[in-house]
């Protein structure tokens, strides 16, 4: 059988004006899990980004690794399909009908890198009207709509990969939580449940024959734990 990797991108610039740029902790994490994926052996045939720049950073970080051992370095394919949710766009289209309810809701957000618990509980908020279908406005991308634009990226892989090779997806929490779903039939809410816990770089492994797919690992972050330094464990 073949494997893919879902690899979250790393730590990104929560709270700056520009969050999709990796900080130097989320650099250190792509170098530290490019590293360790050169020393197991596991060589990459295929590798796939999505077009944000953190989750490319990701993806050229860890892959600079491969080539300072001598391993061989695939071409990084960008394909869209595996960019996160526009979580921006979400916030925007459903916070104004909730402020009757958490009249702070705005504050907290806009100050979320000092409010973080209580920005969580907000976006979580947020992100269950978001699933439920019921809030959707025009222009917005559905929850239903993004789940078929990751299923149709997966589809692509697996049409041009044959059943013996290791294919590396660098993306983001939402997408893998999108490929959750999908692969195990779980419902939305319960798979933004373990969203919330998917580290930076963590490696999501994917079994598949043709058209098969099967979730063989979850969230596994080794890589940060065997350093023994807690500041590298991140979720944002």
């Amino acid at each position: 059988m073949g494997s893919i990797y879902l690899i979250r991108h790393g730590q990104a610039s929560f709270g700056a004006d520009d969050y999709d740029v990796l900080s130097p902790t989320g650099i250190r994490q792509a170098e530290i899990l490019g590293q360790h994926l050169a020393e197991l052996g596991i060589s990459i045939d295929r590798c796939y980004s999505g077009d944000l720049r953190r989750q490319q950073h990701t993806a050229n970080s860890a892959l600079a690794q491969f080539a300072a051992v001598g391993l061989p370095v695939p071409v990084v394919e960008i394909d869209s399909a595996f960019n996160e949710f526009d979580a921006d766009a979400v916030i925007r289209a459903l916070l104004p009908a909730m402020l009757d309810d958490e009249p702070e809701a705005l504050d907290i957000l806009r100050n979320a890198a000092q409010n973080r618990a209580e920005f969580q509980r907000i976006f979580a908020l947020i992100i269950e009207r978001w699933l439920a279908g019921t809030h959707d406005t025009p222009g917005l991308e559905s929850w239903l709509g993004f789940v078929d634009r990751v299923q149709a990226g997966l589809q692509r892989i697996l049409d041009s990969a044959d059943n013996t090779q290791k294919i590396a997806v660098f993306t983001s929490g939402g997408t893998i939580t999108a490929l959750l779903h999908l692969i195990t039939q779980m419902p939305a809410k319960q798979a933004f449940e373990l969203n919330w816990q998917i580290v930076n770089t963590s490696l999501n492994q994917l079994k598949f024959r043709g058209r098969e797919v099967a979730l063989a690992s979850f969230n596994s972050h080794a890589h940060l734990q065997l350093l023994k330094a807690p500041e590298l464990i991140t979720f944002r």
